[in-house]
């Protein structure tokens, strides 16, 4: 039987961070964070003047997975603070059992394992419940930082997607980060269980 979301986003629960559906509460998180020059540097958000505008983002994220398009979570601290967001930008089971990650998250939290955990936590979640066999990740390749947290993650680089996304700046290339199923095995066992 294939995986169906129709809109339920479940919680994920990780040592330091609980991945749960974004809220119109997060709005003026995730406005801060979204809005941020230096997060949308390497990121292909919409233009984000607003909280209001987080807000309608986060409607429309919450929507797609009524349609089993996309899912999409915050990223919260023990403490209650949502610092990001992360998820399947989308999947497809049949013909291809595979997704895309994406993920985004507050600056002031970058380099603290948080989005290493907040993935792993989606990982886990995409390759055992989903059911998927291969998980993509496209990142900027000047986004060093994006492309240092998969490759610790497991993912293997795979190559080089010339123009591949048109953004403000013009037609940007894309590394094609990827994940298997047999990846994950592997990584899981050499690693041992991932300490969330």
């Amino acid at each position: 039987m294939s995986y169906r979301c129709e809109g339920s986003i479940p919680e994920l629960e990780g040592e330091r961070v609980l991945l749960r559906r974004l809220a119109a509460r997060d709005a003026q998180a995730m406005f801060e964070c979204w809005s941020d020059p230096e997060v949308r540097r390497f990121a292909d958000l919409p233009d984000m003047p607003d909280a209001a505008a987080a807000a309608e983002l986060i409607g429309l994220l919450n929507s797609l997975a009524l349609t089993d398009d996309s899912l999409r979570w915050a990223i919260q601290t023990t403490d209650g603070s949502v610092i990001g967001s992360c998820g399947l930008n989308w999947w497809q089971l049949e013909g291809a059992y595979r997704g895309e990650i994406g993920c985004e998250l507050s600056r002031s939290f970058w380099g603290g394992g948080y989005m290493r955990e907040a993935v792993g936590l989606v990982i886990d979640f995409a390759l055992e419940e989903m059911g998927l066999n291969r998980l993509e990740a496209l990142t900027d390749p000047r986004n060093e930082r994006a492309g240092r947290l998969f490759r610790a993650l497991g993912f293997t680089l795979e190559g080089r997607l010339r123009q591949y996304r048109h953004t403000d700046q013009g037609f940007v290339d894309a590394d094609m980060h990827a994940m298997l199923r047999q990846d994950w095995e592997k990584y899981r066992t050499v690693k041992g269980p991932k300490k969330r």
